[in-house]
């Protein structure tokens, strides 16, 4: 049966896990509680421009430049500079893939011709799909206390984009991308070390720790995994393939409550998260929380027990000589 914890500060990193076909809630700790979710967020990102592909709007020929606004997001590894091009299908796997913010925010202003209407529409899609905990504020998920939501809502979301849009699935699969030559690693260990694995995403930031939105198949169903807020990215993957594993063997059983009919807590501000894992305080709470995940560690089972060859996408840029070097506004300060 799903787990009903009261929810406090010191207890609360919520966890959800969701019969994909039923949406039945096989268990759950704080699915309704708001939560920073990071580069989860970029699931949102994929979902409009799917939407935008099947509207006919972009192509997956579509060229996606880097513009000066998509070269100062923070956290880059992608090696990308002012101009560099890359067709809309690589950035897609630049996004969902490598994580790159910075393709995430070109890819937006391409497809919605700026960053600001392209959230207006991750809003108006997450109304629509019944999001009731969820607000954002830019297409990566980079910090800003407005960019929230439950654990509850990536479930939804991850479902959605799973049903509505099962011609892009593969984008979801890929656990590496090389840019240029360049080799950059999905956070997603659970497609290379969990048997049936099919995406979806992960996130980190000091601020939300370490989210995963995970689903798999096996024997002809599907189980998604939300997790939020875990402390190092042993304890996520373990702690995702634990859950996944009890679901696929029946140790969880479906409670009567449907995903889509979970409360969210509206009203309650997001934790976070910096103190205990970006400070001098990070070693005591890991160990704590090392104590109650040991799984993977030394001596300890892991269920993260399979081996499987990853697949990497190959992308390959160019330069754009026409894109114009508009310096990006600085804004009013708050």
């Amino acid at each position: 049966m799903a787990s009903l914890f009261l929810w406090t500060p010191a207890n609360a990193t919520p966890a959800l896990v969701v019969d994909a076909d039923s949406h039945q809630v096989l268990y759950q700790e704080d699915a309704g509680v708001p939560w920073y979710p990071a580069s989860t967020t970029k699931l949102m990102t994929a979902f409009v421009v799917f939407e935008a592909l099947r509207s006919g709007e972009v192509t997956l020929t579509t060229p996606v430049t880097m513009t000066r606004n998509a070269t100062k997001q923070a956290f880059l590894e992608s090696g990308l500079t002012f101009g560099r091009t890359m067709t809309l299908e690589d950035a897609l796997f630049a996004t969902i893939t490598a994580s790159a913010n910075d393709v995430a925010v070109a890819l937006a202003e391409v497809v919605a011709s700026g960053e600001t209407s392209f959230v207006r529409r991750m809003n108006e899609a997450a109304a629509r799909i019944g999001l009731t905990g969820t607000h954002f504020t830019n297409p990566n998920g980079l910090f800003d206390r407005e960019n929230y939501t439950t654990a509850r809502d990536l479930a939804i979301l991850g479902l959605e984009v799973d049903r509505m849009f099962p011609e892009y699935r593969r984008f979801f699969l890929a656990s590496a991308v090389t840019i240029d030559g360049k080799e950059i690693k999905s956070n997603n260990l659970l497609l290379t070390r969990f048997s049936g694995t099919i995406g979806m995403k992960t996130g980190f930031l000091c601020a939300s720790g370490r989210n995963i939105v995970g689903l798999a198949t096996r024997n002809g169903r599907r189980v998604m995994v939300v997790i939020l807020g875990a402390t190092t990215e042993r304890e996520r993957n373990e702690r995702s393939a634990q859950y996944l594993t009890h679901a696929f063997d029946g140790t969880l059983s479906p409670d009567a409550v449907l995903v889509d009919h979970l409360p969210n807590r509206t009203g309650v501000a997001p934790q976070d998260m910096r103190i205990r894992l970006c400070t001098d305080q990070s070693a005591d709470y890991e160990a704590s929380r090392n104590k109650l995940y040991p799984m993977g560690l030394a001596g300890q089972e892991t269920y993260l027990r399979d081996h499987i060859t990853g697949q990497v996408h190959p992308i390959t840029t160019w330069a754009n000589d026409n894109v114009t070097d508009v310096p990006t506004p600085t804004p009013r300060p708050s």
